[in-house]
């Protein structure tokens, strides 16, 4: 299987959790930190994003993510290609950032 644009995906989550007692933010924590232990990186506060190989990749991170869901909150995850996220225009202040590059895909054969 060749590896292009379009069968590359990017897996965004984007996520709203309560942080009022003790208890929501030790759950906002612990989501937080399953997603970085499944190789998901910040890219805002509330917005973590992972590059997968493929769409059956993609499907694993998001059921894994299904499966870590805290009790309380809005979760939401998107799928784009590796395509519509090289259109993706970052900002800091008035300044264009360049977008980070693909991570390098290790092939065996």
């Amino acid at each position: 299987m060749e590896l292009n644009a379009y069968r590359v995906m990017w897996l965004f989550v984007f996520f709203d959790l309560p942080t009022e007692t003790k208890r929501d933010r030790k759950n906002a924590s612990l989501f937080r930190k399953a997603l970085l232990k499944d190789g998901f990186t910040m890219m805002q506060f509330s917005v973590y994003v992972r590059h997968c190989a493929s769409g059956e990749s993609t499907d694993v991170h998001e059921n894994r993510i299904q499966s870590r869901l805290p009790p309380y909150g809005k979760v939401s995850v998107l799928r784009i290609t590796d395509k519509q996220f090289g259109n993706i225009l970052n900002f800091w202040g008035r300044e264009e950032l360049v977008n980070a590059p693909a991570p390098v895909q290790l092939e065996l054969f």
